[in-house]
């Protein structure tokens, strides 16, 4: 096992007495993005697009039960005509302890999108109910997703490619490659190994500082995925001189 994933167990065994979390609490958010980055992992639920990792509904479904937010199906209407069977969904999410709405999301889906042609009527109301509730989930909790390290789209709404087509493309690109120094190679990877879930989380508290403003919160959040453990570590040393500075300056001030 290895050492970021033992990390996220012992978080999450650490954490185990805590029945749900709090949205509204954003450090009990950041461990819930710890306990949905090892979930996520342990369980496969999630689809790696283009190089990309997105999470299925179940991911986002979990995140939200953790969260006390469950979704209703409101409508599914089926709007097909002569060339394809299509249906829209309408879901609602709901805080069960409150019985408020806290957001809401709608999905197509049609026969005629690529990959969809041999469905029958059943699967593609499915498929439309399934991509409502990832995008209402998504409205309200892209940012633990991302923070827990996966992209903040439900895979439900990309375009898979197969997994024929991937290999085929690894191999030509193996092809294509001129040798390289296993030495040299063993560096690069370091080099792209991305940012760990700690690292993130700490990022993420260190954002919230009074003093960090909020574009400058928004900006981080929104490239924190693109971060490798190099440029974490580095981005995490800025905010605690940023944060030091700022303080001592309003304190001379």
């Amino acid at each position: 096992m290895s050492v970021e994933k033992k990390e996220l167990v012992n978080t999450a065994k650490h954490k185990k007495r805590i029945e749900s979390y709090d949205i509204a609490n954003s450090y009990e958010t950041l461990h819930l993005a710890q306990d949905l980055a090892r979930f996520i992992s342990e369980n496969n639920l999630y689809h790696n697009i283009h190089g990309k990792e997105y999470v299925n509904v179940e991911g986002w479904q979990y995140a939200g039960a953790r969260l006390g937010i469950l979704p209703i199906i409101d409508d599914l209407l089926d709007i097909s005509d002569e060339r394809q069977i299509k249906f829209l969904a309408r879901v609602r999410l709901v805080d069960i302890k409150t019985q408020q709405t806290v957001g809401s999301g709608f999905a197509l889906c049609s026969n005629l999108e690529s990959g969809k042609k041999s469905y029958q009527e059943f699967a593609i109301a499915s498929m439309a109910q399934t991509r409502a509730i990832g995008k209402a989930y998504r409205n309200i909790l892209a940012w633990i997703i991302r923070a827990a390290g996966y992209e903040p789209t439900p895979a439900e709404e990309m375009n898979y490619m197969s997994k024929e087509n991937t290999k085929n493309k690894k191999k030509q690109v193996s092809k294509d490659r001129a040798p390289v120094d296993p030495q040299q190679s063993k560096d690069d990877n370091i080099k792209k190994r991305p940012a760990n879930v700690k690292q993130k989380t700490e990022i993420l508290l260190l954002l919230n500082n009074k003093v960090i403003t909020k574009d400058e919160k928004n900006k981080m959040i929104e490239n924190i995925n693109s971060l490798n453990e190099a440029r974490a570590a580095q981005a995490i040393h800025r905010l605690k001189k940023v944060i030091q500075d700022r303080d001592l300056a309003s304190n001379a001030a």
